[in-house]
């Protein structure tokens, strides 16, 4: 009998790699003799980087990089066991956690850091760089990362334009010149499931710039400086990047690496399934367990469960797809499907406070997996 046990994290828990090794150490007390193939997942959210690590046996790269505010700190990013694919999520340097509500002002936040860390893969020998571009503090277009790739962003005097979307406005010319030819060598995959252009009502300004500290005014401002940016852009690259999907995300990163780098978007989840080779390794499997945190109906959108369900019922079709969760949300029905997800179980024991399920994450994952087990292992006697 074969098992393919394939979770996102459980968040404040367990990592993805340590939340499938728990499943099968559950399972393992009803079939120690079956065979197990533990593939660490993630949508790639929060979290991407070790699960991809993990599951390709790779190892964790760290670089000292710029932050928001451009002081020096350290960022991990993953290379994979090819050897030649890099991940990163984009907030281990630029992200929200940089900043406060004191700090918080995107009119100065810079992406330069995220540029930092795509350059650094790319010098190791990174062909293929995925990157996952949630939780950003910034909305600079894409700037600071375009400016640490080379691109010159100058002022009508030929001086740099500085830091931050409030510096946009000073954009008078692009300079792509001086960019390492390595950079547009690179094919780089951008993990998101945002679909926001980059300016407008529903652009990166108004609709995520409020939660990077972004005041009603600020807003006007950076969306206005945002659409003089990406003017320029078309302008002087022959890139039309304003109303393309996913230009607003991550404060307009989406924008920035669809101007200057070989980029283009993807589903999160599918970028992770295949960078894994979950398929493959879910051919010929007689169960897959999956799970995170918490399902609702929104997991169908693009979360973890759905998307490893959706996966292996393509290639095991008998395959039931169990999903284990630490909290079981509304609308859940809506997964049931006989193409995805064929039963959904909770794994706290009993009511108890976050702090404690948190605390009894790992035995509590492991004995649900096991009674999932006996049950199975009852209805095939």
């Amino acid at each position: 009998m074969k098992f393919v046990i394939a979770p996102d994290s459980f968040k404040g828990g367990l990592t993805a790699k340590q939340a499938a090794e728990t499943m099968a150490a559950g399972i393992k007390r009803v079939y120690p003799d079956a065979e197990y193939a533990l593939v660490p997942m993630a949508d790639g959210g929060e979290g991407t980087v070790q699960s991809l690590v993990d599951a390709t046996a790779g190892q964790l790269v760290t670089a000292q990089v710029h932050d928001p505010f451009d002081h020096l700190t350290n960022a991990d990013y993953g290379m994979l066991g090819d050897g030649h694919t890099a991940v990163i999520e984009m907030a281990a340097a630029s992200g929200i956690q940089f900043i406060n509500d004191q700090t918080a002002n995107p009119l100065v936040t810079t992406t330069y850091g995220t540029g930092e860390l795509i350059l650094d893969a790319i010098k190791r020998g990174a062909k293929k760089i995925i990157i996952g571009i949630g939780g950003s503090a910034t909305v600079d277009g894409g700037a600071g990362m375009a400016q640490a790739l080379g691109v010159k962003l100058l002022k009508a005097d030929g001086k740099p334009i500085g830091f931050g979307g409030g510096a946009l406005a000073d954009l008078d010319r692009i300079d792509v010149s001086q960019v390492d030819p390595r950079v547009a060598q690179a094919t780089i995959a951008i993990a998101s499931d945002v679909t926001n252009p980059l300016t407008g009502d529903d652009g990166a300004a108004p609709v995520f710039g409020p939660q990077k500290g972004a005041t009603p005014e600020m807003v006007k401002t950076l969306d206005h400086n945002l659409h003089h940016y990406a003017q320029v852009i078309a302008r002087d690259t022959g890139r039309n990047i304003e109303q393309a999907a996913g230009a607003g995300a991550a404060g307009g990163l989406g924008a920035g690496l669809l101007a200057f780098t070989n980029a283009q978007m993807e589903h999160g989840v599918e970028l992770v399934i295949n960078a894994t080779g979950l398929k493959e390794k879910a051919a010929g499997a007689d169960f897959v367990f999956t799970g995170e945190g918490g399902i609702d109906f929104q997991t169908k959108f693009g979360k973890t469960p759905y998307g490893v369900a959706k996966a292996c019922k393509s290639v095991a079709h008998q395959a039931p797809v169990i999903v284990l969760a630490g909290n079981i949300g509304k609308g859940v029905d809506s997964l049931y499907t006989k193409d995805a997800i064929d039963a959904i179980f909770a794994t706290p024991a009993g009511a108890k406070p976050l702090a404690k399920a948190l605390e009894d994450a790992r035995q509590d994952i492991a004995q649900t997996a096991e009674n999932v087990a006996r049950l199975i292992k009852a209805t095939r006697q």
